[in-house]
């Protein structure tokens, strides 16, 4: 048996130590590390002073740091790479750093420490509860990742030509879904739900994107409030993942009902292709579905389809973005 085909207990021990490393870069994003390196900060002295810690901790973190690729090593300087310089300091606009509050939070980390007894028994406590502070803290941290995904959507619904018109933003959370067509589009008008402590962060974006005139809110559960009708377009973004086909048809139907005729409902969403587990990105979100909630899963097109479709909806399309998710168009 050649070292080629020679089993190998690597894949074990980088699953099984990867908490290792998040762990790792939630602290060094907590310290400020790659904000430090970008600004000029290079040895291990100048970057623990910079931080404010012991140098020991400095070095072997930036160490570790390093190999794991988040940034470089050049004798006794460390220097960050292009992705680190764009995600992971806070001089730059595209900064995801702040989202390490919510998706490392002991609250989404407990679920996994359950997992077992969840895949066991099959029952778990829905994440999406009723005023889950949790959900604040995720408005606060998500902006930067979802702006490029915002803007794709704005595009495939070509908004700053399409005149007047009236959003529904669903579970709108940050609302920049919403926000960013009412920037693109200075006739759109957005109408944003979703519970009343999160639609408090919506509306200071609104304010900030300099939009908040013509963004309104209603607080409420999104199964339950009174949307009204005369909408152009619903946007459903990041939410049929965390419920069961049943609920989601339900949901969908409820949409098309506050719809014009011609309406469109844009969902995003992580998609896996038919065999389930690629793209991995997409099909591993299942497995955060199946810890967070009672019934939630990653869809195929096919599987999401067939919902727009009982829920009244046609000519529905498919529109893979250049990360992870899928953006799906269907018109009532």
């Amino acid at each position: 048996m050649s070292s080629e085909t020679m089993p190998s207990p690597a894949l074990y021990f980088d699953t099984i130590f990867a908490f290792q490393r998040s762990a790792a870069l939630k602290s060094a994003i907590d310290l400020e590390v790659f904000t430090v390196v970008g600004d000029g900060a290079q040895t291990v002295k100048e970057i623990a002073k910079a931080c404010g810690v012991a140098e020991r901790g400095m070095r072997i973190l930036c160490d570790y740091l390093t190999t794991v690729g988040l940034i470089t090593k050049t004798g006794e300087t460390y220097q960050l790479t292009a992705d680190s310089a764009v995600f992971l300091t806070k001089r730059s606009p595209a900064y995801l750093g702040g989202t390490a509050a919510f998706l490392h939070s002991a609250e989404v980390t407990g679920y996994f420490e359950r997992l077992t007894d969840t895949i066991r028994h099959g029952v778990q406590i829905s994440i999406v509860a009723d005023d889950n502070p949790a959900w604040v803290q995720f408005a606060r941290a998500m902006p930067p990742m979802m702006m490029p995904s915002a803007q794709a959507i704005a595009d495939i619904l070509l908004t700053a030509s399409a005149g007047p018109m009236r959003v529904l933003d669903l579970a709108a959370g940050h609302g920049i879904f919403g926000l960013v067509i009412a920037q693109r589009n200075p006739q759109a008008e957005i109408v944003a739900v979703d519970w009343a402590p999160v639609l408090e962060v919506a509306t200071e974006n609104a304010r900030a994107m300099g939009v908040g005139d013509r963004h309104r809110t209603m607080a409420g559960d999104a199964f339950k409030v009174d949307y009204g009708s005369g909408f152009d377009v619903a946007l459903v973004t990041n939410f049929v993942h965390h419920f069961d086909r049943q609920t989601n048809v339900a949901f969908l139907t409820k949409i098309a009902a506050a719809l014009k005729t011609g309406g469109r409902v844009v969902v995003l969403e992580f998609v896996p292709n038919e065999d389930r587990v690629t793209p991995p990105m997409a099909a591993g979100f299942s497995l955060v579905m199946l810890a967070t909630t009672p019934g939630g899963d990653a869809y195929t097109f096919r599987e999401l389809k067939g919902m727009l479709a009982e829920a009244g909806f046609k000519d529905v399309t498919e529109h893979p973005l250049q990360g992870p998710e899928t953006v799906i168009v269907a018109t009532k």
